[in-house]
């Protein structure tokens, strides 16, 4: 009888066994591929924008490959880099249950080649991630903000970014509308005292006693 698990590692080993022919096939086969690898127990394959839609399109009719959703796409900020950010996209088969990684860079002028056309729920993806980072998408026929607010300034997962933001909306009751104005701290930094809170109140009525003998004093009679 197998020990406990056993069947479970089996399984694990021969999927990883199965990605590392995907990797070796894609690296091997497939131009414009800088790197194809196992990472965390998953395909990551890293291209350039020019062989995105080719890649794509062969991850998703491939029989081998067979990705037949993109379950999300997200953006990576690396403000350092010539090209800071990283646009991610991730797709499942659910014909192999096996998912693969794939990872494209570009800058704030540079477009990615959008794959609306491939999968549909990639116009969403890509609307968040130019509203967030502000990579643009070129073939995206619907690049609007998403999540942000319209007159929005700037985009707010970018490291630069500040915590404050660059406007603040609130609602005016003389106007009767929404405003916009620039960022105020509606006050100075103070100065906090991080000793126990209970040592600097007055003794509170019953306490007399406890406060006596904390305080080493002599209360009056």
């Amino acid at each position: 009888m197998a020990e406990p698990g056993a069947e479970l590692t089996m399984q694990v080993s021969l999927a990883r066994g199965a990605l590392g022919a995907l990797a070796f096939a894609l690296s091997t086969g497939v131009p414009g591929i800088h790197a194809a690898a196992i990472e965390g127990g998953e395909l990551v394959v890293r291209t350039s924008r020019d062989r995105l839609l080719a890649l794509m399109s062969l991850l998703r009719d491939d029989p081998r490959y067979a990705c037949e959703q993109l379950m999300d796409l997200c953006g990576v900020d690396y403000p350092a880099r010539a090209e800071r950010f990283e646009v991610v996209y991730n797709l499942l088969s659910v014909t192999h249950n096996h998912r693969i990684r794939v990872i494209v860079t570009t800058d704030e002028t540079n477009p990615v080649p959008s794959v609306h056309h491939l999968w549909p729920c990639a116009t969403w993806w890509e609307r968040e991630c130019y509203d967030l980072f502000g990579v643009l998408f070129s073939g995206q026929p619907d690049l609007r903000r998403i999540l942000t607010d319209y007159g929005f300034e700037g985009h707010p997962l970018r490291k630069d970014f500040p915590l404050t933001g660059y406007v603040e909306m609130r609602y005016d009751e003389d106007r009767r509308q929404v405003v916009y104005e620039p960022v105020k701290l509606t006050q100075d930094f103070r100065n906090f005292d991080f000793e126990s809170p209970w040592e600097g109140i007055l003794t509170l009525p019953g306490d007399e006693k406890a406060h006596e003998s904390r305080q080493g004093l002599k209360l009056p009679r």
